[in-house]
């Protein structure tokens, strides 16, 4: 109970900074938010539909786009309206058709389709594959049925009758897509998935890395050692410190884990085991805060030093660039980054969202990041144990 109390006071020590509650609440939401509408994401592309006076075959072509998987199509009342949309980034595309659609179609004469777009995407090229798909396909039915007819084979309404028939009993054309090599990570990530992750790891070190000031001032103020004239242990006192920090840590992936996936719709594939790599590498971090707090002399220096070393292992673990974009540049690079620890959380985090992984495929980073814990909670409390019995 002791160390439960110590690591209460601790906390509300940290918490009664309002600048702490910004950073711990607020900062990494924003920066999420900020990053995830700069980049967008490989959210499902979205195509304006507009005609002045539907018809059968604009109904036809409408249920063709509707039909095709992936691709969002939205109803509008006017041209305008879809031009407007598209230029306030609603939708990448819009497809107008003209009044008469389909009287122009019968009557075999042209018609022009009217289309306009946002700057070039991969969005918008997926987007005009499906266009070209579907009219193309409208086209060629068509085009049967005015064969037929002009060859006596009937009115051109029998046989545009027996062409769509036709169309509908052949056999489709079966496409078998397959992978080649190793499917990349970030593929098919949303907007906001990448950045949560990273934003996840780089504040929850980086945070509880700052705590380590607290715990020098602590020390230097003298609050340690009238804790230690009582009757209480050094490893009591010890233990609530090192809890403290743990707490701080989970307090703040909490926040972060929550507020990313109840606001932006944030995969973070199985959850509880995403919570299990927080857990863990919440324990990393304030493992790493005793050692810092253990090893510096002043509360300002720890600070300084606490943000050099949290941006810097972010910057090199891959939390500001991500490790499968350094896997691609440089091999060694990437085996270079995995020194972190924030390397070997993004590792499970990208297991569990980009591949869909189990606990048995993220085993083994939970075992190296708890062989840091370890290394770094037996350091910190041991130059902290000799510092303050001394």
């Amino acid at each position: 109970m002791k160390s439960v109390a110590i690591a209460g006071v601790s906390l509300r020590r940290f918490f009664r900074d309002r600048s702490n509650v910004f950073s711990v609440f607020l900062f990494p939401i924003l920066l999420v938010l900020l990053l995830g509408s700069m980049q967008g994401g490989a959210s499902n592309p979205r195509l304006g539909f507009h005609v002045e006076t539907p018809d059968a075959f604009s109904t036809q072509l409408l249920e063709g786009l509707e039909g095709i998987d992936g691709l969002v199509v939205k109803e509008l009342g006017s041209e305008e309206a879809a031009v407007r949309a598209v230029e306030r980034g609603e939708i990448e595309a819009a497809l107008m058709l003209p009044d008469g659609y389909a009287a122009t179609l019968q009557s075999g004469g042209e018609v022009e389709l009217h289309y306009v777009s946002r700057t070039q995407t991969e969005q918008l090229q997926g987007i005009n594959t499906a266009i070209g798909s579907v009219v193309g396909q409208q086209s060629t039915i068509l085009r049967t049925a005015r064969f037929a007819e002009e060859n006596g084979a009937g009115a051109f309404d029998e046989a545009l009758a027996i062409a769509t028939e036709a169309q509908m009993v052949l056999p489709p054309v079966e496409v078998v897509a397959s992978t080649a090599g190793e499917p990349f990570a970030l593929a098919g990530l949303g907007q906001f998935d990448i950045y949560a992750q990273t934003m996840l790891v780089l504040f929850i070190f980086l945070t509880t890395l700052q705590g380590a000031a607290a715990l020098v001032q602590s020390r230097r103020l003298g609050v340690t050692r009238r804790m230690l004239s009582t009757p209480t242990p050094a490893r009591t006192v010890l233990f609530g410190e090192g809890l403290s920090r743990l707490a701080i840590a989970l307090v703040q992936g909490l926040v972060i884990f929550l507020g990313t996936w109840l606001i932006f719709g944030v995969d973070w594939g199985n959850p509880l085991l995403a919570l299990v790599v927080l857990a863990v590498f919440a324990l990393v971090s304030s493992g790493a805060a005793m050692l810092l707090g253990a090893v510096v002399s002043n509360d300002q220096q720890a600070g300084g030093l606490a943000t050099m070393i949290g941006l810097g292992l972010a910057a090199l673990g891959g939390a500001m660039f991500p490790l499968a974009v350094f896997e691609l540049l440089s091999t060694t690079v990437w085996r270079v980054a995995h020194i972190t620890p924030h390397a070997w959380a993004l590792e499970s985090f990208e297991e569990l969202v980009g591949f869909g992984g189990g606990f048995g495929d993220i085993a083994g980073f939970l075992l190296i990041l708890l062989g840091y814990a370890a290394v770094f909670f037996t350091l910190g409390t041991w130059r902290l144990r000799a510092i303050l019995t001394r």
